[in-house]
């Protein structure tokens, strides 16, 4: 499956662009993970923008407001979507004012990271985490070890 990340805006916090290239560099090992970065501005603006590039894709929309999943119930709905024979999934971050309803109510998955609402730098480097984290479990890789 292609994995597409979609963020509003570009990192500026130096910890975050590590990060975001650490886990982008660690994924190439486990398939095709790639990281779009889209012009921030209003909700509206950018989840029309999500709406455009997400076409034809799983749709995750990442919201404070969505389901939140254990690691364990994640590896399973990406090893479903999978097994159904979906080619892409995209994961959506928004800009600071959020998503629009139409985008939530578009998505296959509204997906809260934390209940708590995470600033969008630091929601990328915590989603990269968590898809490396599921690649790792699904190839039955010690994750504490690579």
């Amino acid at each position: 499956m292609h994995h597409t990340i979609i963020a509003a805006g570009k990192p500026a916090l130096k910890y975050c662009k590590d990060g975001t290239a650490e886990y982008l560099k660690r994924l190439t090992r486990y398939g095709k993970y790639e990281l779009k970065h889209i012009k921030d501005g209003s909700s509206e603006d950018v989840s029309k923008r999500h709406l455009e590039a997400s076409q034809g894709s799983i749709r995750i929309v990442l919201d404070e407001r969505g389901e939140q999943l254990t690691t364990e119930q994640l590896v399973k709905k990406i090893s479903d979507w999978e097994m159904r024979g979906e080619k892409r999934a995209t994961y959506m971050i928004g800009a600071s004012d959020g998503h629009t309803p139409e985008l939530r109510d578009s998505a296959d998955l509204v997906w809260a990271l934390s209940p708590l609402t995470l600033q969008h730098e630091l929601a990328l480097v915590v989603l990269l985490e968590q898809l490396y984290r599921v690649a790792t479990i699904q190839r039955g890789e010690p994750y504490h070890r690579v």
